[in-house]
């Protein structure tokens, strides 16, 4: 059963979400080299227009800050040219806190140096990556991390899972096929906005060669922890049946083949709209979390850190299942004691627990039209 009408989904806000974030900012900082030697690829005397950047899923821009002044830097070192830096997200993220972040003005937080750069331009958009967000032609390099596994639409809803990776059958095939979808309007509307000898660099949320994904590398199954404390809130009478089959994250891990697969077709709608696939690879980030608990942080100390991590992207979610004619006081409570159950399950039994990162990296160009 498709689900068209599910509750919006954000990253927490107010500078929470890069606040509890580690393990991506971790992720991102290993793509700056591949952003870095995409650029070097790049022929910058090519065109005089802006060097258009975009941030495709950047929450509240925190953990990509460091990319974006290693790339400015190298480009400042090259080009004089504007450059142009659009965060995009959906209409319900933050971006005040985002606009604040960039502008060193959210506390302790060092932001770019917006004012200081020269002819650097800042923009933000809240149009979905499913949608083209620049114009033609303008888009000279794209970036995008642990975005891009968000779906457009809820094909199915399950009861017995929270997530893609517990599906089978019929569901599992209406999340394959749905990804597959929003993979080709992803690309096709980047293949729009890229100026020819543009590239993009994404690291996405994958299925790797040993079947590993987000939250699960051999230990304790993050997601299946999330499906068992919320059916304990149905089996507790804390929740309806519909408030449980609600909390399903529209959500899809592909695999590498995945990934790859409209770049090894010559005939499909992505390559003919002039992208190919340059580099591609899969790579584990340990969770930050975990790695201090093993070096010897207390089971409890290492719940209360890591539970928020889990909370700054997954609460939107949980709480849009529940029944919105619920006073918020109560939905707050309801999704407090979810997050608060999960925490004294990893302060109690910490071995196995962690949310360590599987990422699928890639670079990807557009094809400069052959001279006539």
């Amino acid at each position: 059963m498709a689900d068209d009408t599910a509750a919006p989904i954000r990253m927490r806000g107010a500078g929470y979400y890069s606040e509890h974030t580690t393990g991506a900012k971790l992720v991102i900082d290993a793509a700056i080299p591949l952003v870095l030697a995409a650029l070097d690829r790049m022929d910058l005397a090519a065109s005089a227009a802006p060097f258009g950047i975009v941030d495709y899923g950047a929450a509240d821009g925190g953990t990509s800050l460091g990319l974006h002044r290693a790339l400015i830097a190298a480009l400042r070192a090259r080009s004089g040219r504007a450059i142009t830096l659009t965060h995009t997200d959906l209409p319900h993220n933050d971006f005040s806190a985002l606009f604040r972040l960039l502008h060193g003005l959210l506390p302790g937080k060092p932001g770019l140096d917006l004012a200081d750069t020269p002819n650097l331009y800042s923009f933000a958009s809240g149009t979905s990556f499913f949608r083209q967000i620049v114009p033609d032609g303008t888009l000279s390099l794209g970036f995008s991390a642990t975005a891009m596994h968000w779906m457009s639409r809820l094909p199915a809803t399950l009861t017995d899972h929270v997530h893609a990776v517990g599906a089978t059958g019929a569901a599992l095939a209406a999340f394959r096929a749905q990804a597959a979808a929003d993979w080709q309007d992803i690309l096709l509307a980047r293949a729009r906005e890229l100026a020819p000898g543009g590239r993009l660099v994404f690291a996405n949320f994958c299925t790797d060669a040993s079947g590993f994904y987000l939250g699960w590398t051999g230990g304790q199954n993050m997601h299946a922890t999330f499906a068992r404390h919320w059916r304990a809130l149905h089996e507790a009478g804390a929740i309806s049946l519909d408030e449980l089959r609600r909390a399903t994250f529209p959500q899809f891990y592909r695999t590498p083949a995945e990934f790859c697969a409209p770049f090894h077709d010559a005939a499909s709608a992505v390559s003919r709209a002039g992208l190919r696939l340059e580099d591609c690879f899969t790579q584990i980030t340990a969770c930050p979390y975990a790695e201090r608990f093993r070096a010897g942080q207390p089971g409890p100390e290492f719940a209360h850190a890591y539970v928020p991590t889990l909370r700054s992207w997954s609460e939107s979610m949980f709480y849009g299942a529940l029944d919105p004619t619920r006073p918020e006081g109560e939905r707050h409570g309801i999704v407090d004691r979810f997050y608060a159950a999960y925490e004294a399950d990893v302060a109690a039994a910490p071995d196995g627990h962690g949310m360590d990162y599987v990422h699928c990296f890639m670079t990807i160009a557009k094809d400069t039209p052959p001279s006539p």
